[in-house]
């Protein structure tokens, strides 16, 4: 009975030690580390279709959750269908998030070199953002390695987020179980009337609120232009520019709420 005694407690001695061991306390630090990244989705496209005019993602839909997200201690990864640098809509630096970010140099280096799909573990991430710029709507529905890295984030249990056109990457995502991620889920989006009010529905190569009804979602908006985000099962979305912070501010609620 001594000799038990004993046993347990040298084996509980041992687990302290390895518990204030700098390796334990490194592998710690690391899956800290882990759960505090979050992958960005930016578009590579920068043509919207025949028209000659410029595109890419929305400088606001990208500045905007990453203020809030970097506020919270999230660091942020970049990643585009070509990689490299990404083009950008929407450049308005008297907005002061805008500025904030645009001249942050580490912020600046990652957007402007921004991984391929290739590149990423999706086993870093706790979540991911498809941020908007009517470029998205050319290369992210039909990119499936960025579909694949979004669907092990989520059945990891992570988050799945995105804003104005960028729930175009969400339209193709389907899950383990075959099921689109959209499907019976509240979803927001670039409405069909906000696409006809910029005169850009007989341009985008599809209409993002149909589809993503076709695909199962149950899609929620407001009138033009106005703040709109939901959330439903780890899925985070935003209508438009206006709801950019909002859907920052949503997905990092939910990040919350899982690490509790």
């Amino acid at each position: 009975m001594k000799k038990a005694i004993l046993s347990i407690a040298i084996g509980l001695m041992a687990i302290a030690v390895a518990a204030h061991h700098p390796a334990a306390a490194q592998t710690k630090k690391q899956v800290k580390q882990m759960e505090k990244k979050i992958l960005f989705v930016v578009t590579s496209h920068d043509q919207k279709g025949n028209t000659g005019q410029p595109t890419g993602y929305y400088l606001a839909e990208v500045a905007h959750p990453w203020d809030v997200l970097h506020t919270a201690g999230y660091e942020i990864d970049f990643v585009s269908p070509r990689g490299g640098k990404a083009p950008v809509d929407g450049f308005n630096l008297e907005d002061p998030i805008n500025k904030k970010f645009w001249d942050n140099a580490e912020y600046q280096q990652k957007v402007t070199h921004t991984m391929q799909p290739s590149a990423v573990d999706p086993s870093k991430y706790a979540a991911i953002f498809y941020a908007g710029g009517h470029g998205a709507m050319w290369d992210f529905a039909d990119n499936a390695e960025l579909a694949g890295i979004a669907r092990k984030i989520y059945e990891a249990g992570g988050v799945v987020s995105a804003v104005c056109h960028g729930p175009a990457g969400l339209v193709n995502i389907q899950l383990s179980n075959g099921k689109y991620l959209v499907d019976g889920k509240k979803i927001n989006a670039f409405t069909n009337e906000e696409e006809a009010a910029v005169k850009l529905d007989n341009v985008v190569p599809f209409l993002l609120e149909t589809t993503l009804i076709t695909r199962g979602a149950i899609f929620e908006k407001s009138g033009l232009w106005q703040p709109h985000v939901v959330t439903d099962q780890r899925v985070v979305t935003g209508q438009n520019p206006a709801s950019a912070k909002g859907v920052g501010e949503a997905t990092l609620a939910v990040l919350q709420g899982i690490s509790q």
